[in-house]
């Protein structure tokens, strides 16, 4: 089976890499922007592609003709897509129409060809009036990367490919080098440097740990099924919980925690209040169970301490 992965340099395109390198069955190609930022280099193909540059997508995609496309790249700092809204269409929307179009094309060109598009989505297309959420949920995006991200699924439903998207929310992990934080490593650094930390109590997630994230992806590749299924944690909680929940395991001082309101923060993108998500379709079709979110920690932990070595 050949799976090529976009965005490989990504938190999620690394674990993805990890998990399926040296694979007996599988030939694994991994593609991102500029040259390739893993440790580990070899048992697998890496190829330079930046998913904006319709003919090298175009290029790479018939080169090797892949079965299964996971597909990680996206511009996801959420304020950022605000400022820049042009930027972050072209990276998640037009480079979603140029995978899509390009692997229609070879569909067509190649008898019995019929790739496996396996796209990210987010929680953030939702409006946050409520959750858990299932996949049937409405979608009402807030802000423009969400609008970004849903106009990407839309593309994805409305093509001839067989096509899976997987939901996601809050991710957190550890990447090569431990160079890019998330809210878990933000909060600890924080706090062991004895620095107060505003953190909202007004917003409720299911956060979803990198490997587990790569797990669902892997599930929905090799079981082949088309559709839409949420990926995610299963701790539903707030996001000053979570902070809570990360001082606890390292004893850190909880009262460095402030409480404080989403209208408090000044951000540019408006995110939303309640989202969380139903894991159910994933448990029951693919076989999904996520860790816990101090199970969570403590394989960061782990990663940390090699790191470290």
């Amino acid at each position: 089976m050949k799976i090529m992965i976009t965005g490989s340099n990504g938190l999620l395109g690394q674990k993805l890499v990890y998990k399926l390198r040296n694979k007996a069955d599988i030939k694994l190609i991994a593609t991102a922007r500029g040259g390739n930022r893993l440790v580990e280099q070899n048992g697998y193909i890496y190829e330079e592609m930046d998913i904006v540059d319709q003919e090298r997508v175009k290029g790479v995609l018939a080169k090797y003709l892949p079965d299964c496309i996971i597909n990680t790249a996206a511009t996801t700092n959420v304020d950022a897509c605000e400022l820049e809204p042009e930027s972050a269409t072209l990276m998640n929307v037009t480079s979603v129409k140029y995978l899509v179009e390009a692997l229609e094309i070879l569909q067509q060109q190649n008898v019995g060809y019929k790739p496996h598009f396996i796209h990210l989505s987010t929680d953030f297309i939702f409006d946050g009036s409520h959750g858990p959420l299932t996949e049937e949920e409405e979608p009402n995006p807030l802000s423009h990367y969400a609008r970004t991200k849903l106009a990407a699924e839309n593309i994805i439903r409305k093509s001839e490919l067989h096509w899976a998207i997987a939901r996601t929310m809050l991710v957190y992990g550890i990447v090569d080098n431990a160079s890019r934080s998330n809210i878990v490593l933000w909060a600890k650094q924080n706090l062991e440097q004895g620095k107060t930390i505003n953190v909202v109590d007004d917003q409720f997630r299911t956060p979803t740990l990198a490997e587990d994230l790569a797990d669902g992806c892997i599930l929905i590749a090799r079981k082949k099924v088309k559709g839409v299924y949420n990926i995610s944690g299963k701790d539903f909680m707030s996001i000053l919980e979570l902070v809570y929940r990360v001082a606890d395991h390292y004893n850190l001082d909880r009262s460095l925690i402030k409480p404080s309101k989403s209208a408090d923060i000044k951000q540019p993108a408006k995110r939303p209040p309640k989202t969380g998500f139903i894991i159910e379709k994933a448990r029951k079709e693919l076989g999904y169970e996520p860790h816990s979110f101090e199970e969570g920690i403590r394989i960061m932990d782990e990663q940390l301490a090699g790191i470290k070595k």
